[in-house]
């Protein structure tokens, strides 16, 4: 009922699509209703039968930019959603209103829509906030108070902790623990009237002080918090604990498998704690959601946290939330990164309780394999040496240019042609020339005496979509670095011509012609952290950031390539894809990131 993107058409099995084809051979959720709109037990019951087989939700808290972990859970929540005739809404879990901001609601919209999916479903919308739930979630916690399961516990923090004790310990009960419910409600409703400071209390579940899971001995609901929310304003002065609030969200949407990461398993007994006893007191109806968990996406040479990524934002160690050198989603997608290529990796990391480590080159492998069939070709000279071919008045005509033509794609000649000319000056990559050739060098280098006295003839080698030519010489500068190099055509070996074969040569160089070409900023990103676990057992991530994760270079390119549109992809031949920057690049003026290079060198190392 959701639109996402198709996916792979052989899909793997894992726990969760077991989990959710027995629920739906079992009919654990058939005949239950859903009014249209979150609501209570009543609420939902004056509505139809759910016509969605599930219901998943992917929940974020608007506390910064979605990263490539987030992908993951989007593309589990929405792709099971569609692939068992369910929904998935997008729900944000704006409890904490001094971490949320509406900048980054916006931003995890746009992101979810970037990947592909949406929360439309038979002209309905199934976008939802927390904060629009908490009238209903302070009357659940009232219900709580009024049938002794909860308590307003008024110790400080510290004491709270100290009294909670240890995996070997049992905790002690707070002195404010047996009070009666009628006492715990007035100081309850004292607490959201704003009496009392904050700090000054907080409403606690009464479960089991000795219980071996520590998130059951009474957790809290609710703290009081003097804070502008950016849904809510003011209205509110307590606000509720996640741990409480997550449940009563997805019961309130009829969620019927809420899936999340493995860091929350150790709290799904308190989840069905809080659902059962709001059941109980008719808030809440059955069939209840039930929690899954699977292990998260842990992928190597990046950071995900949060705070260290607010840190090197802050710090200015990078360019903002989308520098391309970072894992938020808007970092990638202005790197190159594709929707496609995030949905393959997650795919084929696999959905399991097992956690583990993905090495960053898988990603880039989904990447390179759709890019392969997707992007253009184009020529470009990213590190630029002139080359001067000095007998073209005589091959081809004084003022003269070759008109030379390359497919658009290999692959697919149905994308026709791209065009452009070759002169008697073009630029090369300078390492396309060796003045003193090592043994296996296969592209220009200059005639010159071996070591017994023997003249050796410059080298021979193709321009690519062009001629053969040979080389003749060179000059330098007067620092004795290569200023250019010489070469001559060799007659009657234009690309295409029945001639072309008739001069073999071993090296084909790519090039662009001095006349045409367009000079473009490209910037050359890599890794960010030189180490595969940055901030593993404890150590400062900031001491393993890679000095070289971006250079910038001033490059000349195809001269097609001026009216490149942001967020266009390119493959530079040789060199790897590309994309226009999506803020900097203007008509006639480009700037190019790298995504990805065309092969992964560290594998061959």
């Amino acid at each position: 009922m959701s639109s996402p993107p198709k996916e792979e058409a052989v899909k793997p099995g894992n726990f969760l699509r077991t989990v959710i084809e027995h629920d739906l051979a079992a009919g654990t959720y058939t005949g239950r209703h859903f009014a249209g709109t979150p609501g209570d037990a009543a609420h939902h019951a004056a509505g139809p039968v759910d016509d969605a087989k599930i219901r998943t939700r992917f929940p974020p808290e608007p506390n910064g930019y979605l990263h490539v972990g987030h992908a993951k859970s989007i593309w589990l929540n929405f792709s099971l959603a569609a692939e068992y005739g369910g929904v998935c809404h997008l729900r944000f879990d704006d409890t904490n209103p001094e971490k949320e901001e509406q900048e980054y609601v916006d931003a995890i919209v746009e992101m979810v829509h970037w990947l592909g999916y949406d929360w439309q479903a038979n002209g309905t919308g199934h976008l939802y906030y927390a904060s629009n739930y908490f009238d209903f979630m302070y009357r659940a916690a009232e219900a709580l108070v009024e049938a002794g399961h909860a308590y307003v516990d008024e110790q400080s923090a510290d004491e709270m902790r100290a009294n909670r004790g240890d995996f070997n310990t049992p905790g002690t009960p707070s002195p404010f623990r047996d009070r009666p419910p009628a006492d715990n409600l007035a100081r309850l409703r004292e607490m959201r009237a704003g009496n009392h400071a904050d700090g000054a209390m907080v409403l606690r579940a009464k479960i089991d002080l000795g219980h071996p899971n520590i998130n059951l001995r009474d957790p809290t609901l609710y703290r009081i918090k003097r804070a502008t929310h950016h849904n809510t304003g003011d209205t509110w002065c307590i606000y509720p604990m996640y741990t409480y609030a997550h449940p009563l969200e997805d019961a309130l949407e009829g969620i019927t498998h809420s899936i999340c990461t493995l860091e929350f398993e150790d709290q799904r007994p308190f989840y069905d704690w809080v659902l059962e006893r709001l059941a109980e007191a008719g808030l809440l109806a059955h069939p209840l959601p039930k929690q899954y968990e699977f292990a998260r996406l842990n992928l190597s040479y990046i950071v995900t946290s949060k705070r260290k990524l607010r840190q090197m934002v802050e710090e200015g160690i990078v360019e903002g939330w989308d520098d391309p050198r970072l894992p938020t989603l808007v970092g990638m997608r202005r790197r190159g990164y594709t929707p496609e290529s995030l949905r393959l990796l997650a795919e084929r990391s696999g959905v399991s309780k097992a956690g583990g480590w993905i090495d960053y080159s898988s990603l880039d492998i989904a990447l390179r394999e759709d890019l392969d069939a997707k992007a253009p070709r184009a020529m470009a000279v990213l590190d630029p040496l002139k080359l001067v071919l000095t007998n073209w008045n005589d091959v081809i005509g004084k003022g003269q240019t070759l008109p030379c033509t390359a497919p658009a794609h290999p692959g697919q000649p149905e994308r026709g042609l791209r065009h452009f000319t070759l002169g008697p000056e073009v630029w090369i990559e300078r390492e396309d020339f060796m003045e003193e050739p090592l043994k296996g060098y296969h592209r220009l280098s200059p005639p010159r005496f071996d070591g017994q006295g023997k003249r050796i003839d410059g080298s021979i080698v193709r321009l690519k979509y062009g001629y053969v030519i040979q080389c003749t010489g060179l000059k330098k500068n007067f620092d004795g670095t290569v200023a250019e190099v010489q070469a001559k055509l060799i007659p009657d070996t234009r690309s295409g011509t029945p001639g072309a074969d008739a001069v073999k040569t071993k090296g084909v160089l790519t090039w662009v012609a001095a006349h045409e070409a367009l000079a473009a900023e490209v910037r050359l990103y890599d890794r960010l952290f030189t180490e595969a676990q940055p901030d593993a057992a404890g150590r400062d991530f900031k001491s393993c950031l890679n000095p070289d994760s971006k250079k910038v270079v001033s490059a000349w390119i195809e001269a097609s390539l001026a009216d490149a549109m942001p967020d266009a992809k390119f493959q530079f031949e040789r060199h790897g894809y590309f994309v226009a920057d999506r803020e900097d690049s203007a008509p006639g003026m480009p700037v190019f990131n790298r995504t990805v290079t065309l092969r992964d060198s560290r594998a061959q190392k």
